[in-house]
């Protein structure tokens, strides 16, 4: 089950069954994306071409950065003596011939230094408005996505279908969701 978890009402309000395995990323082409508004992802959703079409409509995603991505730094500056943890910020261009064809405009990449996960965590982003303690704040907010998840393993039991078509389990595990 791929959501769209609204993190000020505690409610989903996009979600998109598939069968186990479809990819992440997959999924995205189904998100109804709004302009203006922020989506955050784990690093299951890192593509390039469809994190640039979110970027084309006009809202602002944050992600993970892989540890295998080529970019070089148009500019930027460390911030070790930062009092909320943030290690670097940078704006980015990507390189590589497949990797600059599918993302063409400059990101910005957050380092944030965890005290409680002793590590760090690097974040890219379309959105160069908000503060770097905002990008880290956002992610750290998609860990509600998680907890959603881990309620409705522990308080969702359907003992029975009432249909067994894929539409009927659809609609019993929508309702079931929204009890």
């Amino acid at each position: 089950m791929h959501t769209l978890y609204d993190v000020v009402t505690q409610i989903p309000t996009f979600l998109h069954i598939t069968e186990a395995k479809v990819n992440d990323m997959n999924a995205m082409d189904e998100i109804p994306y709004e302009p203006n508004a922020y989506y955050i992802f784990d690093q299951g959703y890192f593509d390039l071409a469809r994190l640039f079409t979110i970027n084309l409509i006009g809202s602002n995603f944050i992600i993970r950065e892989r540890s295998n991505l080529k970019y070089d730094v148009i500019n930027g500056e460390a911030l070790i003596e930062s009092p909320v943890n943030i290690i670097y910020v940078q704006t980015i261009r990507l390189k590589g011939q497949k990797t600059k064809e599918r993302y063409t405009a400059l990101l910005w990449r957050v380092g944030y230094y965890s005290v409680e996960h002793r590590r760090t965590f690097t974040y890219i982003t379309n959105n160069f408005e908000i503060s770097a303690k905002e990008v880290a704040l956002l992610y750290k907010n998609r860990w509600q996505v998680e907890l959603f998840f881990k309620r409705i393993k522990q308080h969702l039991h359907i003992t029975s279908f009432w249909g067994i078509t894929e539409t009927a389990v659809r609609i019993q595990i929508f309702s079931a969701i929204t009890a």
